[in-house]
């Protein structure tokens, strides 16, 4: 599989071109800090120091996401977004700011952000919120993709160990993960306490088959909740995953 130098799976756009991210941090620091993260990537990055520069590289890059700080000096990232938007309405925006309040978030993302990032932050944290973001646009996808297991709108990439439903990334531990997958790689078939703690935890548990009931509590917590159930009980037997039945 295609990896980048950081070891993560590559993302390119649909047409196998690199994804171009601009930059927008009147810190040169920081914004090269930045621009040197994504490039590792394999992305195209621009970088831009404020508000009426960000919008005039928009303009010759057309970004698939943007990386922008909300305190700029000629202007805030909140006028910026909307000239941004209407340079490409689809554009990717994730904000960085030094401040944390309930009501900086909302309008942040009421604004037409798309996630928000506080300072100080780990580089980590703003690869993975992009990649996030650009995969449930439907702007970016993986180069030579790994095995997907599917049940409904239950989509597990197994080389990627990224799972989402209806589209949407959901986090899982690593116990979580591989425990979804035996159920996805047996769908419609009942699975006992026992099946289960043999192929997920490897090892005898001391008849403790709470710890299954426990993690499918968990599970169901994060792929069940608020939706139609995927995940059965079945009394005297064991677990179950089924699509959704129209």
């Amino acid at each position: 599989m295609n990896t980048t130098r950081s070891g993560r799976p590559a993302l390119t756009r649909p047409d196998g071109t690199p994804l171009r991210v601009l930059v927008v941090d009147d810190d040169p620091d920081l914004a090269e800090v930045l621009s040197g993260a994504l490039r590792y990537e394999g992305w195209q990055i621009r970088t831009a120091g404020d508000g009426a520069s960000a919008v005039a590289a928009a303009r010759e890059l057309l970004p698939d996401a943007v990386v922008l700080d909300v305190m700029l000096p000629d202007t805030d990232g909140f006028a910026v977004l909307r000239a941004l938007h209407s340079v490409k309405a689809d554009v990717c925006v994730l904000f960085l700011t030094a401040r944390d309040t309930v009501e900086d978030r909302i309008k942040g993302i009421t604004a037409g952000g798309d996630d928000y990032v506080t300072k100080p932050f780990s580089l980590e944290e703003v690869v993975a919120r992009l990649r996030g973001l650009l995969r449930r646009a439907g702007l970016a996808r993986q180069l030579d993709e790994g095995p997907r297991l599917t049940v409904g709108d239950l989509v597990m990439d197994e080389d990627a160990r990224e799972v989402t439903r209806g589209g949407e990334l959901i986090e899982l531990s690593p116990t979580e993960f591989e425990l979804l997958r035996f159920l996805m790689r047996n769908p419609r078939r009942v699975l006992s306490k026992a099946q289960i703690l043999d192929r997920v935890w490897s090892y005898d548990f001391g008849g403790r088959a709470h710890v299954v009931e426990l993690y499918i509590s968990y599970l169901r917590k994060k792929v069940d909740a608020g939706r139609e159930p995927l995940i059965h009980t079945v009394r005297g037997a064991g677990y179950v995953i089924k699509p959704v039945t129209p």
